[in-house]
């Protein structure tokens, strides 16, 4: 149990990219952090999310970049303008992780792996003389204000100058993100916006024979229209509905329509390269004795699961009339009933409210404490821009806490 003269300069509560980032910042201060994890090992959906390709940033320009945070936008823009995406390259780079652009614009490791990076990260961190303690879960404060935390031997109390927070959000809780911190915060009387699935799937009403025949397969080369809003991509039928990369750059928009107004209809382009007359013209051939599935194929080049979702959507009278079949296959309407639950989703919406904090990250109710990451309302699409504002926001925390046990002496 600590004691007073035990004290340590900053506890940062959370071993993810935001409290990784946080400690090293503080290192080059001169300030010497002690890092506590819930989880055997760090950073375990910082590995996860490396299994895809670990996507660290995005190349596109800042303010096009900036926009993709939506409402959070001006008060995410100082952190990740000072730690964009070049700069996250030069830092990669320092860690002996070279990278690259793809042709989508999106910056991943050239070995297309996040171990390497951690593990130098992990040593860099090391050499810096910081402390990591594993299975060290978080629980509150005790009434003198020690920090409190279970571990492998028992309860243990730690007093700290400051402390940094950096614990996630509910998403994926098997890797350690499983919101344990909230009745802690809530508690305090912080106000947390209630989190919501970011980046997620959807429920599908699918017939049992599509679920049967088409579960697990892409559906590639399409364009999805949510609201007058287009993205070209690919998405995969899952046993209860729909996910993929292309889904969740619509995912936000269709969540908040559903929370709304109930289920959203989403429509999809099969065949982005040819218009309605040309598939109408090619369609109005004479099928002859050839079956759906064959006079399709021939007449479209579409077979396999975009027939099959042909099938699904549309009504059997609009199957047959060339016309309607060619409106159905430029849009398709696919209704999507509900979000996938939250420990799906990639990311969450969410979190403790920008209202409680002030322009370094610090709990204006609990001086001294700090907040970065998942846990703090906002949201980001995939393609690098949640990474990227976890990094700005450890970095932003650490300045905070530097300037703030400056400030004490």
């Amino acid at each position: 149990m600590a004691t007073p003269k035990d004290s340590i300069d900053v506890a940062i509560i959370g071993a993810g990219p935001a409290g990784l980032m946080a400690a090293e910042d503080l290192i080059k201060a001169g300030i010497k952090p002690v890092i506590y994890d819930a989880m055997p090992t760090p950073a375990r959906k910082f590995l996860m999310a490396g299994k895809s390709g670990l996507n660290l940033s995005h190349s596109e320009p800042i303010q096009t970049f900036l926009a993709r945070y939506g409402a959070s936008e001006d008060r995410l823009g100082d952190a990740v303008r000072g730690f964009n995406s070049w700069a996250i390259r030069d830092w990669a780079e320092g860690l002996g992780t070279e990278t690259f652009v793809g042709s989508s614009g999106r910056i991943f490791p050239t070995a297309f792996k996040a171990s390497p990076l951690l593990r130098a990260w992990l040593a860099r961190l090391k050499e810096g003389e910081a402390i990591l303690n594993t299975r060290y879960r978080w629980t509150g404060w005790t009434d003198a204000g020690l920090l409190r935390f279970d571990t492998p031997t028992g309860p243990v109390e730690v007093m700290a100058k400051t402390t940094i927070l950096a614990l996630g959000g509910i998403s994926w809780p098997r890797l350690g993100s499983d919101g344990s911190w909230l009745p802690h915060l809530t508690g305090r009387g912080i106000h947390v916006v209630p989190f919501r699935p970011a980046n997620c799937g959807f429920n599908v009403g699918w017939s049992e024979h599509f679920r049967e025949r088409f579960e697990g397969e892409a559906v590639k080369n399409t364009v999805l229209t949510f609201e007058g809003d287009r993205v070209q991509g690919d998405f995969v039928v899952t046993r209860d509905g729909v996910e993929g990369s292309a889904i969740y750059a619509h995912s936000a928009a269709i969540r908040d329509n559903i929370e709304k107004y109930g289920p959203a209809t989403l429509e999809l382009d099969l065949t982005p390269d040819r218009t309605v007359q040309q598939l109408e013209n090619a369609l109005a051939k004479p099928r002859g004795k050839k079956s759906f599935a064959t006079h399709l194929k021939k007449t479209t080049g579409l077979g396999g699961v975009k027939a099959g979702l042909i099938r699904e959507c549309l009504p059997t009278a609009d199957i047959n009339d060339p016309h309607k079949l060619a409106q159905g296959i430029k849009a398709l309407p696919i209704v999507l009933e509900s979000a996938r639950p939250i420990e799906e989703a990639i990311s969450v919406a969410g979190g403790i409210a920008f209202e409680e904090l002030d322009e370094n990250l610090m709990l204006k109710a609990l001086p001294g404490t700090f907040c970065a990451g998942e846990m703090i309302d906002w949201e980001a699409p995939t393609g690098g821009y949640l990474l990227t504002a976890c990094f700005a926001q450890g970095k932003q925390a650490a300045y905070g806490v530097t300037n703030w046990l400056a400030a004490q002496h």
